[in-house]
């Protein structure tokens, strides 16, 4: 706009210049027509240059009322921007606060969980010996010729204690201890706290227990698992996949399955036998699809870079 007005100043001043210095220099009977029409082009060129000047103006007008709709629509939109900011800023922090406090009671919470474990543990502890109590005397008084509790052994008639044919303490003769069945639901117990605690011999034996006293319980094939886990540990994969293969073959229903199909897919692969471990990976997908033994699987068949389904 500046320079607008400087180039019409200009413009203005040559006119006024020459209409000046024409008069001057010629006498007023020497004017002639040429000056005339010069004074009249310099006329008309004025009149443009104001007609330019007024277009101009109002053309910067126009500019600057857009330039600054343009710096106010701006300013308005870094103010809902900031406001926007603040309350992202104000509802994370409270998300945040609301966290910290989900994560405090979830601790109280484990802590509580922890110590109601530790309780039934000692009940469980407790029961258990109270058990082991209540057959030893069950045993006691199931034995032929025992002696009860505060007394001695009364012999059989016509004999007498320590004469022969008759062992000393008064027992008849061919009596023998009945072997009792141990209690299903403690002795799996046992053995999976000694497994737990890596006292793996122990709780062989115990699982062992289960399954030779109870084979058709269920718990049976849990201890048929386990049995299998322990093999494992050992790095004894064929003597494991044999208690795998019981469970899947013996309690295709339980629980311990997907895993005892998963476990075999391992020994099989630990064995050196990788298609046969592929394929049972790929079995255990196929038949427990959503468990997370079979994401397990999914995720041990793409790092050995195999498909989790046969090609067709």
């Amino acid at each position: 706009m500046c320079r607008s007005r400087n180039l019409r100043n200009r413009l203005l001043a040559v006119a006024a210049a020459v209409l000046l210095f024409v008069p001057a220099a010629v006498p007023a009977r020497a004017v002639s027509k040429e000056i005339v029409e010069l004074q009249t082009q310099v006329q008309q060129l004025l009149d443009m240059v104001q007609r330019l000047q007024s277009t101009l103006d109002a053309r910067m007008g126009v500019l600057e009322h857009l330039a600054q709709q343009t710096a106010d629509e701006a300013n308005q939109m870094t103010t809902t921007v900031n406001a926007l900011q603040q309350k992202l800023s104000t509802q994370g922090e409270a998300v945040n606060g609301k966290m910290d406090t989900v994560s405090g009671q979830v601790q109280s919470l484990n802590d509580s969980v922890d110590e109601l474990k530790a309780r039934i543990a000692k009940l469980d502890k407790t029961v258990q010996d109270l058990q082991a109590q209540l057959q030893a005397m069950q045993a006691a008084q199931a034995l032929p010729g025992a002696t009860p509790p505060g007394g001695a052994a009364n012999p059989a008639p016509g004999q007498e204690a320590g004469s022969p044919g008759v062992p000393a303490g008064g027992a008849a003769p061919g009596a023998a201890a009945t072997q009792q069945a141990p209690p299903l639901e403690a002795t799996m117990q046992a053995g999976v706290r000694d497994y737990n605690a890596g006292r793996y011999q122990v709780a062989q034996g115990e699982f062992q227990e289960v399954v030779h006293y109870y084979p058709l319980d269920d718990l049976a094939g849990t201890a048929q698992f386990y049995l299998g886990e322990i093999a494992y540990q050992q790095k004894d994969y064929a003597a494991a996949i044999n208690s795998y293969n019981a469970v899947l073959e013996g309690f295709s229903g339980s629980a311990k399955a997907p895993a005892a199909q998963l476990h075999k897919g391992f020994a099989l692969l630990a064995m050196d036998k990788r298609q046969a471990g592929i394929d049972e990976l790929r079995e255990l997908i196929r038949r427990h699809p959503q468990t997370p033994e079979a994401h397990t699987a999914r995720s041990k068949l793409a790092s050995m870079g195999v498909r989790a389904t046969a090609a067709r």
